[in-house]
């Protein structure tokens, strides 16, 4: 996929995975859950659907056929990424190599957790996703996408579609900010604030700070002891 225009248009291939309901579970599985970073875990996205029980690739599974080997968009079913607020969903999609999802509907808190960490969620209608899954259907390999987030359309050789995005996430990803980027846009306000906060109520600054200080102050041995 390629960004264009300070991150207003992006551009991929897409592969079909026409699966209402897919939850956090399915897309990363438990057991891959065992780091204490994010790291590691694009082996493990999608695995049941994409390996059987022996651990061998199922040859009619999408991303396993050497077609789709370099998809990075998604052409989900509804209600995609629902169940649990399993955030290393998003974090697995992001190194498997997916940079966005298309689809009707999404579960909440996946939702916020992609958006959150830059993985672009193109929610369009029913109407439109069937349109896109009928054009992926009779493509020949990964279907062209193009996603225009200053416009907030989905484009493809055969169909365009509008996609809900909120200001606030267009904006992010205009200015390829995550969720800290975009709250310290704010910093000047936030120390505006902070200023007024302390000065109405001057005892809680520093407050962990100075507690800290006392305590370590009373461990002291006393002299002579």
């Amino acid at each position: 996929m390629t960004t264009d225009n300070h991150n207003a248009t992006v551009r991929g291939h897409a592969a079909l995975l026409d699966i209402a309901n897919l939850d956090t579970d399915q897309i990363m599985p438990k057991q891959f859950l065992r780091g204490i970073d994010k790291s590691g875990l694009a082996p493990g996205l999608l695995y049941d659907l994409r390996f059987d029980g022996s651990g061998q690739p199922r040859a009619d599974f999408v991303l396993n056929q050497s077609a789709f080997a370099g998809t990075d968009v998604l052409l989900a079913g509804s209600n995609y990424g629902c169940g649990s607020s399993r955030e290393h969903a998003v974090w697995g999609m992001q190194q498997y190599g997916f940079r966005a999802v298309v689809a009707s509907s999404f579960g909440e808190i996946f939702y916020s957790n992609a958006m959150n960490n830059r993985l672009l969620l193109a929610m369009v209608t029913e109407a439109d996703a069937q349109a896109f899954m009928q054009e992926a259907c009779a493509t020949t390999g990964p279907l062209a996408v193009e996603i225009d987030v200053e416009q907030r359309l989905v484009r493809t050789a055969g169909h365009c579609a509008p996609f809900t995005l909120s200001e606030r996430h267009r904006r992010m990803f205009l200015d390829g900010l995550d969720v800290i980027g975009a709250s310290l846009a704010y910093q000047r306000q936030i120390d505006a604030f902070t200023q007024r906060h302390w000065a109405a109520q001057p005892w809680v600054k520093d407050v962990a700070l100075r507690t800290r200080e006392r305590l370590d102050r009373r461990a002291l041995p006393t002299a002579g002891a």
